[in-house]
């Protein structure tokens, strides 16, 4: 089926915080190349995004801060929204899911789910409860131990370490991130979206591109890691809450509902729809041409962390309600890291998107400069890594070296030798091979963004600005030109550079498209518009030049300045700052010991019986917060030892401990209990507590020697 028009999602950043360079190479940078590249072959195209708004993380905040949740969303929406528009990010729409229109949009949806029935169920249960902050507790506000991987910070929904779907009374030592205490359980009623009876069409749907035998995509199109962590659901799908206990948010339209707002993860994605509502009443459009037509192509930029919710959870809806198309493709990348690290904002690991633009503000053609190092990095397969030093030379060994150096040469010698005028070429064989070679491996960029390939497509740029710069080297019409000035091979070849030259403005625009308009406004050519590349491809067709003999360019401008530049060290200033910070940062990190204390002789050591153990039991002593009383078996005796970490055990977490004990110590009393040892632990600088013990298993009343 020919397909009419697009329609492209980013996910909606949650409104509570600066967006990272993560954030842009993970879900707006690809579908901004993306959506530029469809625009320039004229299609019908809009990209939705938008502020989410509302869920706990809003609330939480906002209770800590002591504000109202609108003054955060107020002011994460319009700096990321600018953060964007400044980056060059070209959504048609950036909305936000607090509008009246979202409200609406989203009650609509959830009614008529809800009257056709057999989508929704009502179940009453034990949630958890922050006693400390009143507040029923949203999965993502539950931490603890994963009961299938062990890792210590799985959240109530999800444990991104081993990627199992959890719910919160699943963790191991459950803790909620507000108050750092363990939350308690009481009983509450929400709607849950039976997910469960769809398992069978979205594992056809997922594995095999088919709805009801009728092919809709196909399959291998997507990415291997997004099609595993699908199938790995499928066979566990449960019904899963869409209501939660909040004063913030999407109020539920249904009787007995008082106090409940629709759970995030349902409202945020009918943003998408409302979103493209306001963009087409804005433009005179019907937004059910691009949700409800078969010929139109929904396609979502995501995460990998947001790959559930795409891909099944939301497709899921949307068949339920019966009325709309479901994505052909959701090409999520993996996680950028940074300099080998995860981002961290409470640890200034990273940098965030408008305090790049900020400390970079005295840095040429910043915007591209970062987005085609993100590019050449992108994580579209694995996890990758941001790092300066790779910043530097993707900009003067590419950027630089490669693109800008073969633009300026081409400028400057038309100019020389022809007041910028482009000359009269002659068609001859040599020339026609050259220019064949640029047609393929435009053809071949095209292909590559269709695949959602963008680091294969970029490299492509550069491919043809490479053919460009050794057809210039070839050619040496400066050689020529000091002998012949009227040379036809010389005219022929300048005029074949502009030809490359113009051609590289247009396939540049997805990638950097403020330079992209900087070498159009060299070649004395108007901005880039939609249906530009369409364009130039009907040329090749016809074998008609891009910028016509006799044309006149512009005078020559640097297009790119060098990082590494031995007169001017304020670029490389600005990279080694960035540097010097992480640098603070790691030092910062490292622990500060404690000095040696004074020496001691071998006979000092031999006086301390240190012996293996086991602890049998624990319990908090009365009127003392640090201190536990322990019951420990030396294998030849069992003791009572009182020790000061209760701050950092509760007693039933230690039963089984191994432990090492100073046998020989001194009895001591302690609020009353005569102490017979001291447990051997170590200390960091925070000056936590951690056993120190022997081999698992190693046995009881052994000597350390």
């Amino acid at each position: 089926m020919a397909i009419k028009r697009y329609t492209i999602t980013s996910a909606l950043p949650y409104a509570n915080g600066a967006l990272h360079l993560g954030h842009l190479a993970g879900a707006y940078l690809p579908a901004d190349i993306y959506v530029r590249y469809l625009r320039l072959l004229g299609k019908d195209v809009v990209w939705v995004c938008g502020s989410d708004e509302h869920g706990a993380a809003i609330t939480m905040r906002a209770k800590k801060e002591g504000i109202e949740p609108k003054a955060i969303i107020d002011k994460y929406h319009e700096l990321n929204k600018a953060t964007f528009q400044r980056l060059g990010i070209s959504f048609d729409i950036y909305h936000r899911t607090s509008a009246d229109l979202h409200h609406q949009t989203a009650q609509e949806f959830f009614t008529l789910l809800n009257e056709k029935g057999g989508e929704f169920e009502k179940q009453t249960q034990e949630q958890y409860y922050d006693e400390k902050f009143d507040q029923f507790l949203a999965d993502r506000y539950i931490i603890g131990t994963c009961p299938k991987c062990s890792h210590d910070e799985a959240y109530g929904d999800q444990c991104e370490n081993c990627g199992s779907d959890l719910s919160p009374t699943e963790l191991i030592n459950p803790r909620s991130t507000l108050s750092g205490e363990k939350p308690i359980l009481r009983e509450t009623t929400h709607w849950y979206f039976k997910l469960d009876k769809h398992a069978a069409w979205l594992k056809d749907w997922i594995k095999d591109g088919k709805i009801e035998g009728k092919t809709h995509h196909d399959p291998k199109a997507w990415k291997n890691h997004v099609l595993g962590q699908c199938l790995s659901w499928l066979d566990d799908l449960r019904p899963r809450a869409i209501t939660r206990d909040l004063d913030w948010g999407i109020k539920v339209p249904a009787e007995g509902a008082d106090g409940k707002v629709l759970y995030v993860w349902f409202d945020a994605p009918i943003g998408y729809i409302s979103a493209t509502k306001q963009w087409a009443a804005d433009n005179g459009k019907d937004w059910k041409t691009y949700w409800q037509d078969e010929e139109s192509q929904l396609i979502h930029f995501i995460g990998k962390d947001n790959i559930v919710f795409h891909c099944i959870v939301f497709p899921a809806m949307l068949k339920a309600h019966g009325d709309y198309i479901l994505p052909t493709n959701v090409p999520a990348n993996q996680f950028l890291n940074f300099e080998g690290r995860k981002f961290s904002k409470s640890k200034g690991w990273g940098i965030e998107q408008h305090q790049y633009l900020e400390e970079f503000k005295d840095f040429p053609n910043k915007e591209d400069a970062l987005r085609y190092a993100l590019i050449r990095n992108m994580p579209e397969s694995k996890d990758s890594d941001f790092k300066w030093d790779e910043f530097v030379d993707f900009h003067d060994n590419e950027l630089v070296a490669n693109l800008g150096n073969f633009i300026n040469r081409v400028v400057v010698l038309t100019n020389k030798y022809y007041e910028g005028v482009v000359p009269e070429a002659v068609e001859n064989e040599a020339a026609a091979t050259d220019l064949a070679r640029v047609r393929e491996i435009v053809n071949k960029l095209g292909e590559e963004i269709e695949k959602f390939n963008f680091r294969n497509a970029i490299q492509k740029l550069m491919e043809l600005s490479s053919v460009g710069n050794t057809y210039l080297q070839d050619q040496s019409p400066w050689a020529i030109w000091k002998n012949e000035p009227d040379s036809q091979q010389v005219k022929n070849c300048l005029h074949n550079c502009i030809q490359i030259v113009a051609i590289l403005s247009v396939i540049g625009e997805p990638f950097i498209p403020f330079s992209a308009n900087k070498i159009r406004n060299l070649l004395g050519l108007e901005n880039i518009k939609n249906g530009d590349l369409a364009a130039l491809l009907d040329l090749f067709k016809d074998g008609k030049s891009v910028v016509p003999a006799g044309h006149k360019i512009g005078a020559p401008e640097l297009l790119f300045a060098k990082i590494n530049d031995r007169k001017d060290h304020s670029r490389l200033e600005l990279i080694e700052r960035q540097k010097e910070q992480l640098a603070a940062i790691l030092e910062a990190e490292i622990p500060k010991h404690e000095p040696i204390k004074e020496t001691a002789t071998f006979d000092d050591f031999t006086k301390m019986d240190i012996r293996t153990g086991t602890i049998l039991a624990a319990e908090k002593m009365k009127k003392a917060d640090k201190l536990l009383q322990l019951k420990v078996d030396l294998g030849f005796e069992q003791r009572t030892i009182v020790s000061g970490i209760a701050k950092y055990y509760k007693p039933e977490e230690i039963i089984g401990q191994e432990v090492l004990v100073l046998a020989n110590l001194a009895p001591r009393k302690l609020r009353g209990v005569a102490s017979e040892g001291m447990i051997l632990m170590a200390e960091n600088a925070d000056g936590e507590l951690s056993f120190v013990k022997p081999t698992e298993g190693f046995g009881n009343g052994l000597v350390v020697r």
